[in-house]
């Protein structure tokens, strides 16, 4: 094995760890997945037999020529092991919640900074094919200064699994912690720390444990942005709404990049992350609209950033002040719900 190639240990294997990670370590020159942890053997086998799979974390662990750690185990694991493969001297991504709060949040960065290791959440949705696409349209000025900001992660989950760790109570559970980090990346990449935070989260799933639904409101002096996520939304095509002073810009649908990993489909494939026609965004301006066609989605660009920060020492694709505003503004919410208050960032 070339020695720029970066021996990759990952922690679960369900639905991140199997679809959203594995894939692109299978098909990136620059890893190679040697081991997993996960009680589903057959299942690490079925993807690819050459891959050792152990018991534990500790096993994991132990292991002195594994460099890179993937976190993809439940929301309340992510900061003892990611602590843990940092003391170990291992480079970590962290599926989302990074952390379930500021304090380990800033602890886990401050280690990675202080060892001259790479710490990064796993913020793949900046590479959904919609979210390209409005960058590239506030990139060329099509909406002039942006107004107003919508953006919802809708599903319809109704609660069928009482044993699932994802639909039992518990810090860093529910939808806040889920779907919330997406949609606060997004907005905080593009206009920055708010001046306010105010948010109403909620149960509304009947049976449900865990809160299911969110409205988030980040103040700005010129731009209000509304993030939303809602469990019971037997419609949700909708994605996002966005009013500038030159013109509008509505999107619907989800990205094409998930559906083709459950479907084993390999990255760079060919039309990789192309969305049809008929999931193109709609641009008004002038009184007329047009069809805007879709950037390709890219999750790859995340990993090939990854590698360059771990060998080439290259900024982190995913900063640490970008990790501790959204651990902030998750933290705002939280209280900002409780209290019934705006809260100043």
């Amino acid at each position: 094995m070339s020695p720029n190639v970066l021996k990759v240990g990952l922690i679960g294997f369900g639905l991140s760890g199997r679809y959203f990670h594995a894939p692109f370590l299978a098909v990136h020159p620059g890893f190679r997945l040697a081991k997993v942890v996960s009680s589903r053997p057959a299942d690490v086998a079925a993807f690819d037999p050459t891959i050792e799979t152990v018991a534990s974390v500790d096993d994991l662990l132990a292991d002195d020529s594994i460099q890179l750690i993937f976190i993809c185990s439940p929301n309340e694991t992510h900061f003892h092991y990611a602590r843990a493969a940092l003391e170990h001297h291992k480079h970590v991504v962290i599926e989302k919640p990074f952390a379930l709060n500021e304090p380990e949040t800033n602890q886990l960065l401050d280690l990675a900074e202080k060892r001259g290791l790479v710490a990064v959440a796993f913020q793949n949705r900046r590479w959904d094919a919609d979210f390209l696409t409005i960058k590239r349209l506030l990139a060329d000025d099509r909406l002039g200064n942006v107004l107003d900001y919508e953006a919802r992660y809708d599903r319809l989950m109704l609660v069928s699994d009482l044993q699932s760790w994802k639909e039992q109570s518990g810090e860093g559970h529910g939808s806040l912690f889920n779907l919330g980090p997406h949609l606060i990346d997004q907005a905080l990449h593009l206009f920055g720390p708010p001046e306010s935070v105010w948010a109403d989260i909620r149960v509304i799933r009947p049976n449900s444990q865990v809160e299911d639904c969110f409205t988030i409101r980040l103040n700005y002096p010129d731009t209000q942005v509304t993030l939303k996520s809602s469990l019971m939304v037997h419609q949700n095509e909708r994605r996002f709404l966005l009013h500038g002073t030159a013109g509008s810009f509505s999107k619907g649908g989800l990205d094409t990049q998930e559906p083709l990993l459950r479907q084993n489909r390999l990255p760079g494939t060919h039309d990789w992350g192309r969305e049809p026609e008929a999931q193109w965004g709609l641009l008004t301006h002038d009184g007329e609209s047009e069809r805007v066609e879709s950037v390709p989605g890219n999750y790859m660009a995340f990993y090939d950033g990854l590698y360059d920060s771990v060998v080439h020492r290259a900024e982190p694709v995913i900063k640490p002040d970008e990790i501790r505003q959204i651990a902030r503004v998750l933290a705002l919410a939280k209280q900002s719900s409780h209290t019934g208050r705006r809260l100043p960032y």
